[in-house]
């Protein structure tokens, strides 16, 4: 039997990774520096300390990591690929009978290794780091808060929720989110209004919200009802996690999350069409990376056997750039023409593939 992976795959897939972990580390600490560097000057307000905005700066590396990495791999597979191209190895390794798509094989080892560590990053680590670091803002508030809303809208059925704002607060252990200043209007099915409620603060606890200082108007067919209340309990599926997705970057969500605010919204006739469209990004997050590179690895087989490092990472860049740009466009037209996010993820990753075949066929002769 044939050992797997065979020496040269070793040898390719550790040259092409000390460059994606070079060219990686270098675009996260030039990211890292330009948060820090923003949030110096909110130093000083409050409890926030230098020691703060250092702590949220090292929270942010996850999610640096996650966006970064695509940009890295196709510039550090390049620039690894590029480096044995011109000391000729790439020819001494076509010459013992390896084709270009047996040595893209060896690349698309060390990738699939990359990207799966970043798909558990940004379902795992990502959304946690970004709390943490939401939550370490908030203590030159209180330490009791963990992060701060404002300005909340919120629909479950015929029931609609203002909030002028509130706190996601945890103490012993527990945890809740309180709103202040809530109001609840309800509606007939047929649109006719039907009651106002001006709730002091609310809270929610387990699979109910706790409703305080209440006082309700009722609109009967000929008449309106006054009533107050100290407490009540208000059973709604319009959960915790939906309001604070509602006000958080759909972006620092994590696939659960997503796909339960996309189920709220459609099951209110709200737009979902933002949630989607990062969800299904995440679903082809592997494809695009390996698509985008395997597209760029056949220019480091011809013209960049005697380019420099500066050729290799314009290529880079433009590769990148230009199928960023054809994702942005393709997902935007999805949200406008209101077609499946699906296709307008897999559209842009089979035209970089198709690229990618067409060229490897014209350089094999």
């Amino acid at each position: 039997m044939k050992h797997w992976p065979r020496l040269h795959d070793s040898y390719i897939a550790r040259i092409v990774a000390t460059s994606i972990l070079m060219t990686w580390g270098i675009l996260i600490g030039l990211t890292v520096v330009l948060t820090f560097a923003d949030d110096i000057g909110n130093i000083g307000k409050g409890s926030y300390t230098i020691n703060h905005a250092i702590a949220v700066a090292g929270l942010g590396l996850p999610g640096h990591a996650y966006d970064l990495f695509p940009t890295a791999a196709v510039i550090g597979a390049l620039l690894g690929l590029g480096e044995l191209a011109a000391t000729s190895e790439l020819t001494a390794l076509r010459a013992l009978g390896l084709s270009r798509a047996r040595l893209s094989v060896s690349v698309a080892l060390v990738l699939a290794l990359f990207t799966l560590l970043m798909v558990v990053n940004g379902e795992t680590l990502w959304p946690w780091a970004s709390q943490r670091a939401q939550a370490i803002r908030s203590i030159r508030h209180s330490d009791m808060v963990v992060s701060r809303y404002d300005g909340l809208w919120a629909r479950e059925g015929n029931m609609f929720l203002s909030a002028r704002g509130g706190e996601q607060k945890a103490r012993a252990g527990d945890s809740w989110l309180e709103l202040h200043g809530v109001r609840l209007f309800e509606f007939d099915p047929d649109g006719r209004l039907r009651s106002i409620a001006n709730v002091q603060k609310a809270e929610h606890r387990g699979d109910h919200w706790a409703l305080f200082g209440v006082d309700r108007i009722r609109f009967d067919a000929k008449s309106v009802q006054r009533s107050r209340v100290a407490s009540e309990r208000w059973n709604s599926r319009l959960s915790e996690s939906v309001l604070a997705a509602s006000v958080t970057k759909p972006g620092h969500l994590d696939s659960a999350q997503l796909r339960t605010s996309i189920d709220y919204r459609k099951r209110n006739g709200l737009d979902a069409s933002n949630y989607e469209r990062i969800y299904w990004g995440r679903w082809f997050y592997p494809l695009n990376v390996l698509a985008l590179c395997l597209a760029a690895a056949p220019f480091a087989f011809g013209s960049l056997r005697s380019g420099g490092y500066g050729k290799r990472v314009f290529i880079g860049i433009v590769f990148a750039l230009g199928f960023w740009l054809l994702q942005q466009v393709v997902t935007k037209l999805a949200g406008v023409y209101h077609f499946d996010f699906r296709i307008a993820y897999a559209v842009p990753p089979m035209i970089m593939l198709g690229v990618s075949y067409f060229v490897f066929r014209r350089r094999s002769g």
